[in-house]
């Protein structure tokens, strides 16, 4: 049978066939929808189900029924997924658990309706949002998350620990730490945010475990970046598992600050950590399923540890600087370095630069350069998606919901259809950054929107980069204070500079590539090997559902994942790949539901 084609677009009045509802009963509709959801959920009355939602509508799944990131879109999608998980999973038990009326546009509006559900071995959370049709309110969108394991709670509130220590806890860290006679059950590899978030997580389910790190001290990875560096997202976003910033925190982190904080993170969580420490070799024996990981350390010695999970927290690209190759190089008589070698336009005032790159550090590396009155050049190979840093972000604001709140919210929208809101956002903003768009077209600078006009989201998602969230920058550039080359290519280095495909030179004392990292895939290889690396699944980018591939999951080996992500990102899905692992430990993990639901 083949699906009906889907018409993707907004739920708008319009489309509903519908006027705006006036004088809406949030919580009376919402119950209303929730009780008959539950009563078609335990009679498994699949057709009820479809009933309540639109035609077009949505089910997004993180976790909790799956075991997997999905979203089916269209009845006969959301049918075959249900048939194949509603009665397998145990899904049932379900209650309401509040509901809030929104109108994202002044043609749009929904509530919000959340539930509480159960399956076999979890409990979750559910959320809908309900809109108006001409048969009465619908689900345009379901959403169900996992949030615990039914008999595996985490040890945090009251269930932490009563008993008071006298005496003793220093020499009980000491010892938890050292692991000298004994291994984790897990090995995270990488210390970063993403990597102290699944330490927290895993810790808090009793689930040992071990962070290598290779720097001398955590934070490094922020602390040894260009002075120059600052979060471009908010801080109500940026909160770490169970400890928020204090209420004083400015509300973007300059990048030396986060890093003091991710050290105290650490050591206020009670994470285990070895420091100079890395992972030179990771072998898999087939019969115990253990992981065999050879660590070296800065003193010279090895230890082989026996761990059932290894988990990469290496960051987007793995930290890979990615350079392309310009032939030349070798006749250049100036500096060459990476955006992530570059400290400081301190560290070149007098000379002139040229930074290769159009995005983020980009920007940030140019601005800095020119507050300190270097010559300075950004070369734009291709267009960028500019937007101003002062955009909405609805869930994540002053006195806005709590940030485990905020993140439901938030991660409970199918991505496909996030996109299409984002481009109505997208649309908002150009016309509140209009003066600072049309300056820089003025000027040559080579703008784009996003794919499909929908802002920097989905490159964030699709490519890691491709935008530049405006801070400064782009009125420097306007104003002149930092030059623009584009309209060409690198042809080759001279001796004094770069000469373009035009026949233009520019004459540089050093030249600074901004141009993102490298595949992620690369640094896991260099520790497993080739044979086994030749198994990894790409990581990050978008797969037919609009997921994210391979992130918070295994990466074609068993036992073996990905933790990454921003600090929001990296915050949520944490939770939920300690789950996965703390299920597998206990043996209760039921499998994915990878299965395709094309008919």
């Amino acid at each position: 049978m083949q699906a009906h084609p889907i018409t993707t677009s907004l739920p708008t009045f319009d489309k509903l066939g519908v006027e705006q509802p006036k004088d809406v009963n949030t919580e009376t509709i919402s119950r209303a929808w929730v009780a008959r959801f539950a009563q078609f959920v335990s009679a498994k009355d699949i057709d009820g189900l479809l009933s309540i939602l639109t035609e077009d509508g949505w089910w997004r799944d993180l976790f909790s029924v799956t075991w997997d990131l999905r979203t089916f879109q269209g009845p006969e999608k959301i049918r075959k997924f249900l048939e194949d998980k509603l009665e397998d999973s145990g899904f049932g038990n379900v209650s309401f658990k509040s509901a809030q009326f929104s109108q994202p546009f002044a043609d749009m509006a929904w509530i919000v309706a959340q539930f509480e559900f159960e399956t076999k071995i979890a409990k979750g959370r559910g959320l809908t949002r309900l809109v108006p049709t001409q048969a009465g309110w619908k689900a345009v969108v379901v959403c169900t998350i996992l949030e615990d394991l039914k008999d595996f709670p985490e040890q945090i509130g009251v269930l932490r620990n009563h008993l008071p220590n006298h005496g003793k806890w220093a020499e009980q860290r000491n010892e938890e730490r050292r692991f000298s006679e004994r291994d984790p059950a897990v090995l995270i590899i990488g210390g970063g945010q993403s990597g102290l978030n699944i330490a927290a997580r895993l810790k808090h389910l009793g689930v040992t475990n071990l962070v290598i790190e290779r720097h001398s001290r955590i934070g490094d990875q922020w602390r040894d970046r260009y002075d120059a560096l600052c979060l471009h997202d908010p801080v109500w976003s940026n909160h770490m598992p169970y400890f928020n910033f204090p209420p004083n925190w400015p509300v973007y982190t300059p990048a030396q600050k986060l890093a003091n904080w991710l050290e105290f993170y650490a050591e206020a969580m009670e994470l285990n950590i070895w420091l100079s420490s890395v992972a030179t070799g990771a072998t898999r024996n087939p019969e115990t399923g253990k992981w065999h990981v050879t660590v070296k350390r800065n003193d010279g010695t090895e230890r082989l540890f026996h761990v059932d999970h290894v988990v990469f927290a290496l960051g987007l690209g793995g930290g890979t600087a990615y350079t392309p190759h310009i032939s030349g190089q070798e006749d250049f008589e100036g500096q060459v370095l990476h955006s992530t070698a570059h400290r400081s336009a301190i560290d070149h005032v007098g000379k002139k630069v040229v930074v290769v790159g159009a995005c983020t550090s980009a920007h940030d590396i140019c601005a800095d350069y020119a507050e300190h009155g270097v010559d300075v050049t950004l070369f734009q190979r291709s267009s960028t998606c500019i937007m101003s840093a002062l955009r909405e972000k609805p869930n994540y604001r002053e006195g806005g919901p709590p940030v485990d709140e905020a993140d439901r919210l938030e991660n409970s929208m199918p991505v496909l259809f996030s996109k299409l809101l984002a481009q109505r956002t997208t649309a908002y903003v150009k016309k509140q950054d209009a003066a600072v768009l049309e300056g820089l077209a003025k000027i040559g600078y080579k703008l784009n929107f996003g794919e499909d006009d929908s802002g920097h989201l989905f490159l964030a998602l699709k490519r890691g980069g491709g935008f530049y969230l405006d801070v400064g920058a782009c009125q420097m550039l306007i104003d002149g204070k930092i030059k623009l080359k584009n309209g060409t290519h690198i042809e080759r280095f001279t001796d004094k500079g770069l000469k373009f495909e035009d026949g233009s030179e520019i004459e540089a004392d050093v030249v600074i590539f901004a141009t993102g990292l490298g595949d992620a895939r690369d640094p896991i290889r260099s520790i497993i090997g080739e044979e086994e690396g030749r198994k990894l699944t790409p990581i990050w980018g978008l797969n037919e559902e609009g997921e994210i591939r391979t992130a918070w999951r295994e990466i074609g080996l068993p036992n073996a994942w990905y933790m990454m992500g921003n600090l929001a990102w990296s915050r949520f899905y944490s939770k939920h790949l300690a789950l996965q692992i703390k299920a597998k430990q206990e043996g209760i993990f039921p499998g994915r539901y990878s299965a395709s639901t094309e008919l």
